[in-house]
């Protein structure tokens, strides 16, 4: 096991993970960080397709422009990992499409009722100019200062709603879902990562070998002929054989992007969900790491950078923003591997598969079981995840149960409510919503307006930002005392805001000489 603690090795009280395989400085072999960093690149690669995916259905996207779409993902992917984990917060956090920042988008898809390349541009100018907040949010220091007030109270329900809210998606709920390739590939994650973890092996790839193992009996299923193309389980491998050797990726691919008010409001409130996400991400991974939970100045270098890599992908044309990605950080938990190295391995990888379209299609295959079977165990690793952060708070407490069952009922309870709106009627839930609030004579003069009514519909719809605003407003507003809300315990295991130095600050002290040393 690595003792190493990289950048954290200060005096801070440090949380030892025993099951820490390779730590943050570790650098495992070349050939074993190849296949620890793809296996990172298959953890994230079903959300990191399920994005563009949705985002390209709704919006009603042509086939050749989607998989341009999804390679975009990708390369914005690589460039922002390596950008985070090289000149941000330094963690071992991979960087991907944001599920925050999904609602808002597919909420404002649903408000414009355009064509596709007109609707992406409008979200694409959201994106932007919502991202350039956080941006300055992380870089002026706000979210540090913010820490005093975001509690594990806060922080438990916001990351648990993550993975609770995505229980629905079509690749684990469908219709015609092919449940036996379901728990097929759960099952082998489960048997590999729990049952037979004394083995090296197997305790380091579980999420790669149950993949691939179920990925190619999809394939012989398929090549067969028992499986047809009308089975979710099918593996289209001539899609490959089709492929482009080489799709361009390129900035402004799709046109100049539009900036309208009400979008960015209401994309906005995905921004503050992701940023929040990313805040408890940090302390979940310097905790699953073995060090020590991130310091103010760790925390506003992470989301300065992911403000930056956000703007970064509006640019790049994904109508989604930059976020770290909770389903790594599961993959941590589940395998042991904390290397900064091996993250930044799967990066490269992202982003030849963004440009190499054999790889990208080759991948495009997996079939939507497969990744159901992925997602029931990543996102259930995010839910637990964020529960975990209750260990530091008074449980005995019903101030703290109040709040946190409260919080995370109402993140699952109206956003449902919204997404019913508009369903078998012909007006848009946006619509419906508006009207609402305008019928109620004291407040329809400024509720009812289309900019405050769209962002309302926007933030209420977006489980995250329901569940966090309500956890934020009750732990601050209900007496209790820090050692009750865990900001206590926090702070004895927060490193010093010396421990951690910027990659700019590291280069200018290592460019300067040392003067304890003689000439």
């Amino acid at each position: 096991m690595s003792d190493s603690t990289g950048d954290t090795d200060g005096d801070a009280a440090l949380e030892e993970a025993s099951f820490v395989e390779y730590g943050i400085e570790d650098k495992p072999p070349l050939g074993e960080s190849v296949l620890l960093g793809f296996q990172h690149y298959l953890t994230m690669i079903g959300a990191n397709i399920a994005v563009p995916l949705a985002l390209a259905g709704a919006m009603k996207m042509p086939p050749a422009q989607t998989a341009e779409f999804i390679g975009t993902f990708f390369v914005v992917s690589g460039i922002a990992t390596l950008a985070q984990t090289t000149f941000g917060n330094r963690y071992p956090i991979v960087q991907g499409a944001t599920f925050s920042m999904l609602a808002p988008a597919l909420a404002i898809i649903g408000v414009i009722g355009a064509g596709w390349r007109v609707t992406l541009l409008e979200l694409q100018g959201a994106v932007i100019a919502a991202s350039a907040v956080e941006v300055l949010v992380g870089y002026l220091g706000l979210m540090g200062r913010l820490k005093k007030h975001l509690s594990p109270v806060v922080i438990a329900p916001t990351i648990a709603l993550i993975g609770l809210s995505l229980f629905s998606v079509p690749q684990i709920t469908a219709a015609n879902q092919n449940w036996w390739l379901v728990g097929l590939t759960l099952g082998l994650i489960v048997l590999f990562s729990q049952y037979l973890d004394n083995h090296r092996a197997f305790r380091l790839f579980p999420v790669l070998l149950g993949v691939v193992t179920a990925w190619a009996i999809a394939f012989v299923l398929s090549y067969t002929g028992f499986y047809t193309p009308a089975n979710p389980g099918y593996v289209d491998y001539m899609s490959v054989v089709n492929a482009n050797l080489f799709q361009p990726v390129m900035p402004l691919q799709w046109g100049m992007p539009r900036f309208t008010l009400p979008y960015i409001i209401g994309m906005f409130a995905g921004v503050v969900a992701s940023m929040i996400e990313s805040f408890g991400d940090y302390h979940a991974v310097a905790r699953l790491s073995g060090v020590g939970a991130p310091s103010k100045k760790r925390i506003d270098h992470g989301i300065g950078m992911e403000g930056i890599s956000s703007v970064f992908a509006g640019l790049m044309g994904t109508g989604n923003g930059s976020t770290s990605y909770s389903e790594n950080i599961g993959a941590i938990g589940l395998t042991g591997v904390a290397s900064r190295y091996v993250v930044q391995i799967g990066a490269v990888v992202m982003l030849v598969v963004g440009f190499v379209g054999y790889f990208g299609q080759l991948v495009a295959t997996i079939p939507s079981p497969i990744v159901g079977g992925l997602f029931i165990a990543m996102f259930g690793q995010i839910s637990a995840v964020g529960l975990s952060n209750l260990k530091y708070v008074d449980l005995d407490s019903s101030r703290n149960l109040f709040i946190v069952g409260l919080a995370t009922f109402a993140g699952l309870a109206i956003p449902a409510y919204i997404g019913n709106l508009g369903a078998g009627v012909e007006q848009s839930g946006a619509e419906l919503f508006q009207q609402g609030m305008h019928s109620v004579a004291v407040i329809g003069p400024v509720l009812g307006t289309d900019i405050v009514s769209n962002t309302l519909y926007v933030v209420l719809g977006t489980g995250m930002a329901v569940g966090g605003l309500v956890a934020f407003v009750l732990d601050n507003t209900i007496e209790g005392t820090r050692e009750e809300r865990g900001l206590e315990a926090w702070e004895t295991i927060t490193e010093d805001e010396s421990d951690f130095q910027s990659a700019f600050e590291r280069f200018g002290s290592e460019s300067r000489p040392d003067p304890t040393k003689a000439d």
